[in-house]
């Protein structure tokens, strides 16, 4: 696994800041929702002039199959908190 740079680090820490649940939240759906959007959305960027990119089109795929099943997960368990995020993320209309 690649080293992040210190931009990566921020922008991480402040998805953590910004979804977080509690002082010490790192593992909450809402985190996890954030930060595998945050990294679709970069690998969506990358693929716009890389079309023939294929292994990162398939851990794109990966990626958003994770991010749906987490989505469900919370959905089933707490709508409010799903509405909440889907509302912050602007992933649904």
């Amino acid at each position: 696994m690649p080293q992040q740079t210190l931009a990566q680090k921020q922008k991480t820490a402040g998805i953590l800041e910004k979804f977080r649940t509690a002082a010490s939240d790192t593992g909450s759906p809402e985190v996890q929702v954030a930060l595998i959007t945050n990294r679709i959305n970069e690998l969506t960027e990358h693929l716009r002039g890389n079309r023939k990119d294929f292994s990162t089109q398939r851990g794109l795929l990966n990626l958003v199959g994770q991010r749906r099943r987490l989505l469900s997960y919370l959905k089933d368990t707490d709508l409010q908190r799903y509405q909440t995020l889907i509302g912050k993320l602007e992933l649904r209309k």
